[in-house]
């Protein structure tokens, strides 16, 4: 299939990922279907999406005309069945490979068989996950920066088995959608979460071993390196749920010690303390201003 074939998108999950997904492609002027198996998730994502190209029009980056005609073209549904004349299915659930993997049995079944499916995982791997499909040719990694209507990066990564074709008609389809693919090797954590996340994770080992509060490990990285955000305030904004499964990856998939993933992260999962996916993380949002927690 070429990238001129590709005329209806489908995103599967409407979090943070899927919901941006969708507003790019809808933007684009693609025809898009967003699937979550919940409600009212799917009914927070559309007010999202509405209210986040509302402040581009506001920013000047689009016209009002833009989202007049981008939003009647995201339609939504709970059930698989919805992507049986899919052109593309992009899947972007959470960080799970065995979520993953019961996603993709569930959606083979009622795809056409030209039909492309992309991950946007984070981390996991490609020829994995395509070898749970009935067309591991036709599988590609299509990974999206957060927030992706933002971020001009989309990492490619090609499976062991994916087809020249699938592979450029889904990177040329990315330029479509007014982003940058970077082409990236099927291992652990790819490019960017390779280094990123480590890095996050160093962030908490640093508080975890006293040698600086939250505040002043934000602080010193923004100042210190011009990060726009500290690692401890990007890690809520990532998710630390979505951190330590990344750091999981690179320390099982990698076998190498440097990635193991600092006590203070597991305990703040454990706790529930996600973020501000959750209201609190390593800051908490339950007021006006951020407050660190530590």
């Amino acid at each position: 299939m070429s990238v001129d074939n590709i005329k209806k998108i489908g995103v599967i999950g409407a979090g943070q990922m899927g919901r941006g997904i969708a507003h790019v492609a809808a933007l684009a002027g693609y025809d898009v279907q967003l699937m979550d198996a919940n409600p009212d998730v799917l009914t927070t994502a559309i007010e999202s999406i509405k209210g986040y190209m509302s402040r581009q029009v506001e920013k000047g980056k689009i016209q009002q005309s833009d989202v007049d005609a981008a939003l009647p073209l995201i339609e939504t549904g709970t059930d698989m069945s919805f992507f049986s004349d899919s052109d593309l299915v992009i899947e972007a659930a959470t960080e799970n490979e065995e979520l993953k993997q019961a996603i993709l049995k569930d959606l083979c079944p009622v795809l056409k068989p030209e039909a492309i499916i992309a991950s946007n995982t984070s981390s996991i791997s490609i020829t994995r996950l395509a070898a749970r499909t009935d067309r591991p040719g036709q599988f590609v990694g299509m990974h999206f920066m957060n927030p992706v209507p933002a971020m001009e990066l989309v990492e490619m990564i090609r499976g062991i088995a994916t087809e020249e074709e699938t592979f450029r008609a889904v990177s040329e389809l990315a330029v479509k959608l007014g982003k940058s693919p970077v082409p990236a090797e099927d291992f652990p954590a790819f490019i960017v979460n390779r280094m990123l996340i480590p890095m996050i994770n160093e962030a908490v080992y640093t508080l975890y071993e006293g040698v600086g509060t939250v505040a002043a490990i934000d602080n010193a990285m923004r100042m210190g390196a011009h990060h726009p955000m500290g690692p401890l305030q990007l890690a809520d904004f990532i998710g630390l749920d979505t951190c330590l499964a990344v750091m999981n990856v690179l320390h099982e998939g990698l076998a190498d010690s440097k990635y193991r993933p600092c006590p203070l992260l597991v305990k703040y999962v454990e706790a529930g303390w996600l973020g501000k996916k959750t209201g609190k993380g390593f800051y908490d949002y339950s007021g006006d201003e951020p407050v660190p927690t530590r």
